[in-house]
């Protein structure tokens, strides 16, 4: 996913198993989508509490914030229940949504990329942040990305 590309039509479940329709969204609201290596870790429970702390702003931006890994739904549940996360958390089964949206591994490829993207209403993709260790650089630089589109 680079700067000027569509959001794809695609249809994902949420950790309660609810089917979440981006066609629905794409149109009437702006996206955050960040992608992080795995639920309970230091650093994805960092970048996670980040956004439950800022979504206030985000909301006040008409901006929705999605999380994905490719942990399971039951797994992004226990998470989203014990740090109270006030956003959706999207299941990547065998990393498909990763490899749609090009985010690449670390390490040698052993651990999933933490890249945030940011949509405008139309869906077009107007940002991305890349970096395994700045957790709370995804946040910044998303809330920024946002105010810009204003």
């Amino acid at each position: 996913m680079k700067v000027g590309d569509p959001f794809p039509k695609i249809k994902l479940t949420n950790q309660y198993g609810k089917l979440i329709d981006f066609e629905n969204i794409v149109g009437n609201m702006r996206m955050v989508f960040f992608f992080y290596p795995k639920d309970f870790t230091p650093g994805c429970t960092k970048e996670a509490c980040g956004f439950r702390d800022n979504y206030d702003a985000f909301e006040k931006l008409n901006c929705k914030v999605f999380g994905v890994s490719s942990d399971s739904e039951k797994r992004h549940l226990l998470f989203a229940k014990k740090f109270n996360l006030n956003f959706d958390l999207i299941t990547d089964n065998g990393n498909q949504l990763a490899t749609l949206f090009e985010v690449k591994r670390n390490l040698f490829g052993l651990i999933p990329g933490r890249v945030t993207f940011i949509f405008d209403e139309r869906g077009v993709c107007k940002g991305s942040f890349n970096s395994m260790r700045d957790a709370e650089g995804h946040i910044k630089y998303a809330l920024n990305c946002l105010k810009e589109l204003q």
